[in-house]
């Protein structure tokens, strides 16, 4: 193996300037000189060696002669390592005990440690004499200017070396602070008063889709676009006036949802920290239904059961009054209209039921195609035969984790409501597209009259119905609540002819069902054997880890890596598996195992950010959970 020639290199070079120079670190060892030093001061090789100490080559100059006579030695000498200690940027000349004149420049180093640079100026300081004695003519005041100025000279020049030294330490923290903006997942940037990007860390892409990254000396309204500005321009004015902000928003072409956070300057301008939370804003959806439901379960669940007690009394008392002897043919007919419509108080408590109960998303790998073609076989028996369903080609390749029971359930009711509108003729159409890697996008539309202004502010409002008493005010109000507890968004509309309702879900691709590499992240050695095994017998390979830290390193060096199996708990206690999953953000799928109960807040964070099995569980578990398709 070849030497690196680069110490030697440097050594050459140095040896060829004409000044001595050392450079000592902050422990007052030598770290680097060069062959003049050596010779200017005719030093022992010892004292030239890298990790010779200061204190020595002060010693061994003293000790020469070299400072003249000196009464106590090692007071000087500790008088000198205390000045080291203490360094301050100096120029000074001195003239040495063989005669010659030397100037003496020192700089700091910012990691500590100094470098000192030897010219000897004895030539220049016997021109200067030369002068004085040649020109006795001249004024002592014209000798006196001269010799300052060729002294002033030198410590311009001094100086000039420090602020060259110094304007390299700061391009090199400008180039740090821009590295560092860049990585951070975040739009970072500043506004002049008027409106002007004076910086950015070119992250605008990363946060609005489709913006422009370069926008250095753009003006605001230009870079984010129509719509963007129009939503950040009354915050951004309250800025300029001095007032802090933090905000949210919607861009409507991306669909992602924007954090904005706006900081006015000392002069005039606005720092930006722009953040992409759609990730966060569907895990807090979803929480908040989960809890609207759990306070409807508790509002509703004594009064349901005092009106069941009810409608068991008049049912049972109908039914004796049905079977009175010689009863009269009306009041027959109004018994029967009493116990159905007690009955249909039944079915209304089993909706409400349904509602508020605690039904938990059971995420799987879902085909959006194969799901749309159920939903149609199911619904076709429902349509009368002047109704038609179009299904249309989704284009959507592979499987999306979400709970294919909830999102039938929900697109069924749609159609069903869409069928409803429509009655005996026109057309019903189902469609699914993703849009912008955010959502997956179901849509009906028929052609019947469609929603009036009252049903789209109130038609996800619980018992509002436009079907008179033939409704339940339940179909739509249920499907808001499915679509919510999963992170996703019902929006009401209206088409060019007839209703529009988009159920939107969070799209989430499905891990690899096969041959992939999984990141498995347990911290107990006995189970982590265990669901490596397992992942291994399903035809995966497996790397490991053991906290979060060592599992977000692994996915940055290991492009490869399909999806992770991550324990919620793990045994650093700091940091959990849901931080994992919100951290990856996205990049890759996760999914999330535990032994925690259900009502532990940290189970139910968990279930907002990834799918989640249950412990203990078996390879069938897995299996379901991944759609393996003739896996064992």
């Amino acid at each position: 193996m070849q030497p690196d020639p680069q110490p030697s290199l440097t050594a050459s070079g140095l040896n060829l300037i004409a000044q001595a120079l050392t450079i000592y670190d902050r422990d007052l060892r030598l770290a680097v000189c060069n062959a003049p030093f050596q010779q200017m001061f005719d030093l022992p090789d010892a004292l030239v060696t890298p990790g010779s100490t200061f204190r020595e080559t002060i010693t061994h100059l003293a000790q020469r002669g070299e400072y003249g006579p000196i009464d106590d030695l090692d007071a000087f000498v500790q008088e000198r390592v205390d000045q080291a200690r203490a360094f301050e940027p100096h120029y000074m000349e001195r003239t040495r005990a063989n005669g010659r004149t030397i100037s003496v420049e020192g700089s700091p180093l910012p990691q500590g440690g100094w470098v000192t640079v030897y010219t000897d100026i004895s030539h220049t300081k016997a021109q200067e004499a030369l002068l004085r004695a040649r020109a006795s003519e001249l004024s002592d005041q014209v000798l006196t200017h001269a010799e300052a100025l060729s002294s002033t000279n030198r410590e311009l020049a001094a100086t000039i070396a420090a602020l060259e030294e110094a304007k390299r330490q700061l391009t090199q923290t400008e180039a740090r602070t821009r590295l560092t903006t860049e990585m951070m997942p975040a739009h970072i940037a500043h506004v002049d008063p008027s409106g002007h990007y004076t910086f950015s860390n070119r992250r605008l892409n990363a946060v609005i889709p489709g913006r422009p990254s370069e926008i250095m000396g753009q003006h605001i309204s230009n870079a984010l676009g129509e719509f963007a500005y129009g939503r950040i321009a009354p915050y951004l004015a309250q800025a300029y006036r001095g007032k802090a902000s933090v905000f949210e928003f919607t861009d409507e072409v991306s669909a992602r949802r924007i954090r904005v956070a706006f900081t006015p300057d000392e002069v005039g301008g606005v720092y930006i920290l722009s953040m992409d939370v759609t990730e966060e804003t569907q895990a807090r959806v979803a929480l908040q239904q989960s809890r609207r439901r759990a306070m409807a379960a508790q509002m509703t669940s004594g009064l349901a059961h005092d009106f069941s007690n009810l409608l068991t009394i008049i049912l049972g008392l109908q039914s004796k009054l049905g079977r009175l002897p010689d009863m009269p043919e009306a009041a027959t007919s109004l018994i029967n209209g009493t116990v159905s419509a007690a009955r249909r108080g039944g079915e209304l408590l089993d909706n409400i039921a349904g509602m508020t109960a605690g039904r938990t998303l059971r995420p799987a790998a879902t085909d959006i195609a194969v799901l749309l073609s159920d939903v149609a076989t199911l619904a076709h028996s429902t349509l009368p035969q002047g109704l038609s369903l179009i299904v249309e080609p989704t284009g959507i390749e592979g499987r999306y984790m979400l709970d294919p029971g909830m999102a039938q359930d929900s697109v069924l009711n749609l159609i069903l409501n869409a069928r409803d509108a429509c009655g005996t003729q026109g057309q019903i159409t189902l469609s699914a597209r993703i849009v912008h890697d955010t959502w997956i996008e179901f849509t009906v539309s028929d052609s019947g009259p469609g929603f009036s202004d009252d049903a789209l502010e109130r038609g996800c409002d619980p018992f509002f119905t436009t079907k008179g008493s033939e409704g339940s005010g339940l179909g739509l109000p249920m499907v808001y609540d499915m679509t919510k507890l999963a992170g996703g968004d019902l929006r009401l509309g209206n088409g060019d002819q007839g209703a529009m309702v988009r159920l939107r879900l969070p799209m989430r691709p499905a891990p690899a069902a096969s041959g992939a590499l999984v990141l498995l992240v347990e911290d107990e050695p006995d189970l982590r054997q265990h669901y490596r095994d397992m992942l291994i017998d399903l035809g995966h390979s497996v790397i490991e880890a053991t906290g979060v830290d060592e599992a977000i390193a692994l996915t940055a060096d290991l492009p490869d890596i399909s999806f992770v199996l991550s324990d919620i708990s793990l045994g650093d206690g700091a940091r959990t598996g849901v931080d994992l999953a919100t951290q990856l953000n996205g990049t890759l799928p996760v999914v999330l195992m535990t032994s925690l109960p259900p009502s532990d807040p940290l189970h139910s964070a968990a279930v907002q950010a990834a799918p989640v099995l249950k412990k203990p569980f078996g390879q069938s578990d897995l299996v379901a959970l991944l759609h393996l398709e003739g896996a064992a």
